[in-house]
């Protein structure tokens, strides 16, 4: 009786939050179009939002803005009077002000430690769906921390790492799932490959993820003391050991990044990840030199992240808003491999798509943004991962986008 009672209210909180939102201004907003990042995600939106998509672009310099809008009216003429509004990571009344004028917010502002905080909060007040870029954990878990009760209350459903970081593992994990028996343990490793390159932003965030190792471990520290638990079931993101697959045929390192504990989280709020589960997270690397050489470099780039101004003059010499060329962009793609076990059968899935930093993550934060203001949605607030937001919905979506979700051979 509880429980039908609990979604009921859920359900009442969701319509009337809906109700609210179809009043505002703008389907959608796009924070931070005048970076590398923002502008690759204005031209998707530019040519994949529908024609009565209510969307605009916002940041801090209406110059740069007017002329992202004119390089998109170019090929799209139609786009030629789109709106512009100004705000500031800086100011919060313009934050604030963006937050209440639209139905879901998407940004490309980072690092989001540093920059992110006032555009979730606002959202979080003002019950706006909200996305990112982020592969920053101990932003995502910071703002677990700080407003997700919030958003809880508000109706606001605010979905971190809507990039390469970490829709491909998440949605991939979610698809690999529906291939194992159900209400049984389950054991899933994915290993990513790609000859992506990174820009400046991208180089910035990784450097400060890096050089706060101690906060970030002291918001996770506390996170897991303050997050709920699954009632009966047990759900893990551990890092693995170095070793060579034989289902891949290459040498699998961990990767201590985010997309780990995001499926963690999926695993968590969906219950048909079953009672027991378990998601590790590995780079593909061919040869073993190749992989002791990263192995190295990894360690000495850690290392040297943790001087201040060393961190600072690494990230001046290739700064923000810069990125590869289209052409590089073009030769660029990403594969993630993934093994499941589970109910004694095992299965093989693939997700593989184009340049995984830029091209692909543009369209994965468009293609989520999109789908949190329009597609009917599982009713559900507060901070939540891309499966658990948008699961089927956002599959269909990816995969109608030219990702490739595949199934390579089961047992």
């Amino acid at each position: 009786m509880d429980g039908r009672r609990d979604r009921q209210n859920g359900q009442d909180r969701q319509d009337r939050h809906s109700r609210q939102r179809t009043e505002r201004a703008y389907d959608l907003v796009l924070f931070g179009a005048t970076g590398f990042a923002g502008e690759l995600t204005a031209r998707y939106l530019a040519e994949h939002a529908p024609a009565s998509c209510r969307w605009a672009l916002a940041g801090r310099d209406p110059a740069k803005l007017a002329a992202v809008r004119d390089r998109l009216a170019v090929d799209r003429p139609r786009w030629a009077d789109l709106p512009l509004l100004r705000a500031d990571a800086a100011d919060p009344d313009s934050l604030r002000e963006l937050a209440r004028s639209a139905r879901v917010v998407a940004t490309t502002v980072g690092p989001y430690v540093w920059y992110g905080e006032g555009l979730v909060a606002a959202c979080a007040e003002a019950g706006t769906d909200y996305a990112d870029l982020t592969g920053e954990a101990e932003f995502v878990d910071l703002m677990y921390l700080r407003h997700d009760a919030r958003a809880r209350e508000t109706g606001a459903r605010l979905v971190h790492a809507c990039g390469f970081d970490a829709v491909p593992p998440d949605l991939g994990v979610y698809w690999t799932v529906r291939q194992l028996p159900r209400d049984v343990p389950l054991r899933v490793d994915g290993f990513v490959a790609s000859n992506g390159q990174f820009s400046g932003g991208t180089l910035a965030s990784a450097l400060t993820a890096i050089g706060r190792a101690r906060p970030a471990a002291r918001a996770a520290r506390e996170r897991r003391l303050r997050e709920p638990r699954p009632a009966g079931r047990r759900t893990g993101g551990p890092l693995g050991t170095p070793r060579f697959s034989r289902e891949t045929g290459a040498w699998a390192l961990p990767l201590p990044t985010l997309d780990a504990g995001v499926v963690a989280r999926s695993a968590a709020a969906l219950p048909e990840y079953g009672p027991d589960f378990r998601y590790r997270h590995y780079a593909a690397v061919r040869t073993l030199p190749m992989a002791l050489g990263g192995t190295v470099a990894a360690a000495g780039l850690a290392a040297l992240a943790q001087v201040p101004a060393v961190r600072r003059g690494l990230m001046s010499r290739y700064a923000p808003g810069r990125g590869p060329a289209p052409e590089r962009r073009e030769r660029s793609w990403f594969r993630v491999r993934f093994v499941g076990e589970g109910g004694g059968r095992r299965v093989f899935t693939e997700v593989s798509g184009g340049d995984p930093g830029y091209d692909e993550t543009a369209k994965f934060l468009a293609e989520s943004a999109l789908c949190l203001a329009f597609d009917p949605l599982p009713v559900a607030a507060g901070q939540l991962t891309p499966a658990a937001a948008m699961g089927d919905a956002l599959l269909d979506r990816l995969r109608a986008a030219g990702v490739r979700f595949h199934l390579v051979d089961s047992r």
